[in-house]
């Protein structure tokens, strides 16, 4: 993505111009039910891309396809002329895939939900194999005390004497 900011100023206006455009003047009637998503533009503010959504079946996405292919010109000299730009940019229209991944990514999160509620339901009658928490715990003072007499008798240092 180009962060010119003249750039980024000419695609919203490119996506305003080519939204109103296929409302109100294009009729072919291939045209579905179309929505302007993105629009990006070139550094050399020579080429715009323009993603498109489709509401529809596979033959209204084609023929949307074709539709915005042949009004490609008419749109073009549109841009050209209400945005005053020197060279007017070349489009292209390309189909997003921002639904589909949406959808499938929708379709991931409810298998994970599932497998989710599946091992809730199988953990609620287990028990722990061992003992409910396996980690070691601090020692307790005490348990040092004891442990320090421990070490004195197994070196074999006498009573009463200290270590260095």
């Amino acid at each position: 993505m180009n962060d010119n900011p003249r750039a980024l100023k000419l695609a919203d206006r490119i996506k305003v111009i080519v939204a109103t455009m296929l409302d109100t003047r294009v009729k072919d009637p291939r045209l579905g039910f179309v929505t302007i998503t993105d629009v990006r533009v070139s550094g050399d503010l020579q080429h715009a891309t323009v993603f498109y959504t489709v509401f529809g079946t596979d033959e209204e996405r084609e023929g949307t396809a074709a539709a915005l292919h042949s009004a490609t010109g008419m749109l073009r000299r549109e841009v050209g002329r209400q945005t005053g730009v020197r060279l007017t940019p070349t489009l292209e229209f390309i189909a997003d895939a921002v639904p589909e991944n949406a959808r499938v990514i929708e379709d991931l999160l409810s298998e994970a939900r599932g497998r989710d509620a599946e091992l809730a339901r199988s953990k609620e009658g287990a028990a722990y194999a061992g003992e409910a928490d396996p980690y070691r715990k601090p020692r307790d003072e005490e348990d040092e005390d004891l442990d320090d007499e421990d070490l004195d008798d197994d070196e074999g240092t006498a009573p009463g004497h200290e270590r260095a």
